[in-house]
């Protein structure tokens, strides 16, 4: 395989740039077969090889051995890789992509004379969007515009913003509390399950909200809360928990990440079964703290972190009294499905949820271009993408379109208000919420 690329301006010098012993085995075990080729969001929009995992791997070979230098070219092929891990679940060789691709941007960091683009969209996510508080301040102006009816001039001027911002000010929910407050776990017997003396141990959860899912989508996790506790589980909320790092990980910043990691580790010192999260992102970092810290300590946490509808599942779901009489499809969020190999739980709850009419999404585990905060940092070809997964929605007729990531949620949804379709996109389990106590708006 030859992969011919332009040559540019040099962004720094290679020697910086070698792979850790692991990571390397990582990249000699793909063979390049090219069964990724169609598991590639990027690749199948381009049908460029340097824009494929295998062709990313010869890049990021070359860097590390010094046969290829980094360049402005060299170096938008890999930004432009979404990370979604689609290629690790097609790969029959087992390799392991993120890893690779991750310690490379990482390294990147490193190299002198290295310049960061958009660097304050880039300042933007790494301290706004990954504490809630500081997000919650800054969303309070655009809340308040909201609510006076102000929202349509917004996005008139930003529209005439770089498509960075004018995506993020996009993506904004169109309803929302001002000031987001805190879940809380129901009490009182006749809210849970009950249980018979024949039942084993109550199972002991600790809830994940995240950040951006503790202020955007408050209500969601809020709905994941009732139904773990109607369930049967016992259900405790940490306020120690803070960002699980997965934004800072994945820009590269694998020290900040780490040490994120050893401050939710060293705080969730909790006798739990459980550690429960509704956002497929979060949890497909934390369960990866182990092969970030490799410790004992770090396999034990992350040996505990589960998907909500993994527990729902194990607990055995609430009755649902109330029929869902609408159609939906399932989108399988990237880090649900590739990372956390977690495909057929939530549609195991879907097909269970009585009136709903599920609708198979052609490409349903193919990348929607959030990606995290990719489709902030590559706003061109994340459009691309989701115009994609929008037409595969509109070919089921669905009016629903379930998922179960936060990030795909925002941007599926954006796009569908920017194209002036009429589709709702919902957690899976705010379908079974409506079937189980009965709620109709399912947006909350």
């Amino acid at each position: 395989m030859n992969i011919t690329l332009p040559v540019a301006k040099k962004f720094g010098e290679s020697n910086s740039m070698q792979m850790s012993d692991a990571v390397n085995d990582r990249a000699l075990a793909c063979v390049h077969c090219g069964l990724c080729l169609p598991a590639c969001p990027t690749y199948l929009e381009t049908g460029n090889e340097a824009e494929s995992p295998r062709g990313r791997i010869q890049i990021m070979r070359g860097l590390s051995e010094g046969t290829l230098q980094l360049t402005d070219e060299t170096q938008l092929h890999l930004d432009s890789c979404l990370d979604c891990r689609g290629c690790e679940t097609a790969c029959p060789s087992g390799v392991i992509y993120h890893e690779i691709i991750q310690e490379t941007r990482q390294r990147l960091q490193l190299q002198p004379g290295f310049v960061q683009s958009n660097r304050l969209m880039r300042w933007m996510f790494l301290n706004i969007l990954t504490n809630p508080m500081r997000l919650k301040l800054a969303l309070v102006p655009m809340r308040l515009m909201q609510k006076i009816g102000l929202m349509s001039i917004v996005k008139k001027v930003s529209s005439m913003l770089p498509d960075s911002w004018n995506k993020l000010i996009q993506m904004l929910p169109a309803t929302g509390r001002i000031w987001p407050g805190k879940i809380t776990v129901p009490d009182g017997m006749e809210f849970k399950r009950l249980r018979t003396s024949s039942d084993k141990k109550k199972i002991k959860v600790a809830f994940f909200g995240g950040c951006i899912g503790s202020v955007m989508f408050q209500s969601t996790n809020q709905k994941a809360v009732d139904l773990l506790v109607k369930a049967g589980a016992e259900v405790i909320i940490p306020d120690q928990f803070g960002c699980c790092g997965a934004i800072h990980h994945h820009a590269g910043c694998t020290e900040d990440a780490i040490a994120m990691a050893k401050r939710n580790i060293t705080d969730m010192q909790l006798d739990v079964d459980y550690i429960v999260t509704n956002i497929a992102g979060c949890g497909a970092m934390l369960r990866e703290y182990d092969h970030l810290l490799n410790s004992d300590q770090a396999k034990i946490f992350a040996g505990k972190v589960a998907d909500i509808s993994e527990v729902l599942l194990k607990l055995g779901l609430p009755e649902m009294k109330h029929a869902v009489n609408e159609t939906v499809t399932y989108h399988e969020a990237c880090h649900l499905v590739h990372a956390q190999k977690v495909s057929a739980a939530p549609k195991q709850i879907l097909n269970a949820i009585p009136g709903l009419k599920v609708v198979p999404l052609p490409e349903a585990d193919t990348c929607c271009g959030a990606a995290g905060t990719y489709n902030l940092t590559q706003p061109v070809m994340a459009k691309q993408l989701a115009r994609r997964k929008l037409e595969n929605i509109q070919s089921t007729q669905s009016k629903y379109c379930a998922a179960g990531n936060v990030g795909c949620s925002l941007h599926i949804q954006s796009e569908a208000d920017a194209r002036k379709m009429d589709l709702q996109v919902v957690h899976t389990i705010e379908l079974l919420h409506r079937a189980v106590f009965g709620e109709t708006n399912l947006k909350g």
